[in-house]
């Protein structure tokens, strides 16, 4: 049983070196052609689909559709939910990566970027990057602040109660979703521990294949280029 994992083309604040989190913004040109890629990549090496899951966030939605359009299969069904959301940023959303650095040290915003455990400064309720009014996310505790803890739990919920049934049931599943959100997943499904997955970087647009056994254990995984298996030291060692 198989799994694709991709993470979002870069988006423009990827392209602007600014943190994101659930700020909503869209690919930028470059990020619309690693979509493109990435279904054209599945194409050729023979990948199809029963069901895609994604975030509410444009980016990851965009993904999908421009991904799901190289493979002819837009119209496979296809569930959106805030649980694969980018990990919350807090008030360093919207904030340029080098700048904060200058700021408070590289050495913490390291901790607030990849920790496990350190939270970002926290948004208040009062200011206008708060999503409470956002009618997709009515209804939703929306979080202040997460860490990489924070994102795993609601992640990994959704994994467990929504798309290993599928797998289960024999689905063959694709997910367009973030960069910590797939670490999160990876961190689960792997086993890795806190100080790995701190160092392990998600490339865009590229397919990530888990290969999964009866248990929805890894058997291997892989990223996957137009000529199959990425050559050899494209993969992050940490993978």
């Amino acid at each position: 049983m198989k799994v694709v994992l991709i993470r979002h083309g870069q988006s423009l604040w990827n392209l602007e070196n600014r943190f994101t989190g659930w700020t909503d913004v869209d690919l930028s040109n470059a990020g619309l052609e690693e979509a493109r890629k990435a279904g054209i990549i599945l194409r050729e090496n023979g990948y199809s689909f029963d069901v895609a899951y994604t975030s509410l966030l444009k980016r990851a939605i965009r993904t999908l559709w421009i991904a799901l359009h190289e493979l002819d299969m837009m119209w496979i069904p296809v569930y959106k939910t805030w649980m694969l959301n980018e990990r919350h940023y807090g008030a360093l959303q919207g904030l340029n990566k080098a700048e904060t650095a200058k700021k408070f040290g590289e050495e913490q915003v390291h901790l607030w970027r990849r920790s496990t455990q350190v939270r970002p400064p926290a948004l208040d309720k009062n200011d206008p990057r708060y999503e409470a009014s956002n009618p997709k996310y009515k209804g939703i505790d929306i979080p202040l602040t997460e860490n990489l803890l924070d994102t795993e739990q609601r992640v990994v919920a959704y994994w467990t109660h929504h798309i290993e049934p599928q797998i289960k049931a024999g689905k063959r599943i694709i997910i367009s979703a973030h960069g910590n959100t797939i670490r999160a997943l990876i961190k689960y499904l792997d086993q890795v521990p806190a100080d790995g997955i701190a160092s392990l970087n998600i490339p865009t647009g590229i397919p990530l294949v888990y290969e999964l056994d009866h248990d929805i254990k890894p058997n291997r995984h892989y990223y996957l280029g137009k000529d199959g298996f990425m050559p050899e030291g494209t993969i992050p060692k940490t993978l």
